[in-house]
C-alpha cells in the first residue's frame, strides 16, 4: 500500500474494490468465511422475497415479465433461492420473468453464471451488468442485500465546532479540517458530528430512479433510521469483529485481507428517494419485513411436506433471521416503489 495521504473513502475503495481488493475474488460466507449473512443463514430468506414477488405480480403491482435484478450477488445463492421458491410457488412465472445481476468483476460474473446454469440450466433468462448505470428497464424488482454498507465512506469528527475529515497517512487514520463543501453541508443538515458519510448513495439512487420506469427496490443492511453520531466502522475477519479505532487494529495487515463495513443511515436513503419524487417508501426491521412477506407461511408449507426433523432444523435457521435480539432487529430494510 502506498503511504501517500488519501481520504478514508479512497482507502476503503482500494481495500474493497481494486483489482486485488477484498471483493475482487470469491469469499466464503458462513462458518468457513469472515462473517455470516442472512443468505448464508437460511434459504427461506430468499424464499420470503420470492413469495412477496409472486404476491405483487398476482395483485397486479408487478408485471409478469418483470426483471428481478440483484445488485452484488456474490456467488448467486440469494438469486438462486428466489428462483427456486418462485418455481415452487408459481412455476409458470419462470417462463415470463427475467433475471439480472449487477457485478463489476468479470471473474465473479463467471462464477455466478456457472452456478445458476448448473442450478437451472436454460430454464431462466439471465443477463449481467457491470454497473447500475447499464440497467435500463421498463419494470424491475431490484434487490440489494448488504450493499450500502459496502460503499466506501468518509470519516468525520467534530471538535470545538470544527468538522474534521479522516485521512490515511503512513497506514494510520489522521483527521484534518474538512474542506469538502458537500460533506460540510451534509453534516450540518443531519446534525452529524461523528461517524461515517457516503455521498455516493445519491448518484446510485438517482441512476435507478432515472433509468427504470417502474420498480420495486428492496434493501437489507446493518444500520438504523438515524445517524448514531458515533463511529460504527469495523473490520470482519474469521468472525471476529474489531472496531476500526480499536487499539488492536493493524490496518496494514487487514488491508484487502478482511471485510470493512459500517452502519447505514436509512433516513438519508429515504431523503434521496424523496428528492427523486418517490413517496412510497417503507422502513422496517428485517424481522417485520420477512414476516410481512410471508416467511411463517412458507414454514407452514414446509411442515406439511417434510418430516419433523427437517422442519425443526429449518425453523431454527429462520429464528436466527427474525429474532429481535439478533438479525431480526440488527438488520433494517427499505422497500421502495416507483
Amino acid at each position: 500500500m502506498n503511504s501517500k495521504k488519501k481520504t478514508f473513502k479512497q482507502y476503503m475503495q482500494e481495500w474493497l474494490y481494486s483489482k486485488d481488493g477484498y471483493y475482487s475474488t470469491y469469499k466464503e460466507i458462513g462458518k468457513e468465511g469472515d462473517f455470516y449473512t442472512s443468505v448464508s443463514t437460511s434459504s427461506f430468506f430468499g424464499g420470503a422475497i420470492a413469495k412477496k414477488i409472486v404476491n405483487e405480480i398476482e395483485n397486479g403491482n408487478l408485471k409478469n415479465n418483470t426483471t428481478i435484478v440483484e445488485i452484488g450477488a456474490h456467488y448467486g445463492y440469494l438469486l438462486a433461492d428466489i428462483i427456486q421458491f418462485i418455481y415452487t410457488l408459481k412455476p409458470t412465472l419462470l417462463k415470463t420473468l427475467n433475471f439480472a445481476i449487477v457485478e463489476r468483476f468479470e471473474n465473479l460474473q463467471n462464477i455466478q453464471k456457472q452456478y445458476l446454469e448448473e442450478s437451472f440450466g436454460n430454464e431462466i433468462n439471465l443477463v449481467h451488468y457491470k454497473d447500475i448505470s447499464e440497467v435500463k428497464l421498463d419494470c424491475a424488482f431490484l434487490l440489494a442485500n448488504e450493499i450500502f454498507d459496502a460503499f466506501p465512506c468518509e470519516l468525520i469528527l467534530e471538535k470545538e465546532e470544527i468538522l474534521y475529515q479522516g485521512f490515511i497517512e503512513k497506514e494510520k487514520i489522521v483527521f484534518e479540517e474538512c474542506e469538502d463543501e458537500k460533506l460540510l453541508k451534509h453534516c450540518k443538515k443531519y446534525s452529524l458530528s461523528k461517524g461515517e458519510v457516503c455521498l455516493d448513495y445519491e448518484e446510485f439512487i438517482k441512476t435507478i430512479c432515472t433509468n427504470i420506469d417502474s420498480f420495486h427496490f428492496l434493501t437489507f443492511d446493518y444500520g438504523d433510521r438515524f445517524y448514531r453520531n458515533d463511529f460504527s466502522a469495523r473490520i470482519y475477519k474469521e468472525h471476529k469483529v474489531v472496531p476500526l479505532f480499536d487499539e488492536k487494529v493493524n490496518l496494514s495487515t487487514n488491508y484487502k485481507n478482511s471485510d470493512i463495513t459500517y452502519d447505514v443511515c436509512f433516513n438519508y436513503l429515504i431523503d434521496i428517494f424523496e428528492e427523486n419524487n418517490i413517496k412510497d417508501i417503507k422502513f422496517n426491521t428485517q424481522m417485520n419485513t420477512l414476516v410481512d412477506f410471508g416467511i411463517i407461511d412458507l414454514l407452514e408449507i414446509l411442515k406439511t411436506h417434510t418430516n419433523e426433523t427437517t422442519y425443526l432444523k429449518e425453523l431454527q435457521k429462520v429464528k436466527l433471521l427474525i429474532e429481535p435480539t439478533g438479525m431480526g432487529d440488527r438488520f433494517k430494510t427499505l422497500y421502495v416503489k416507483k
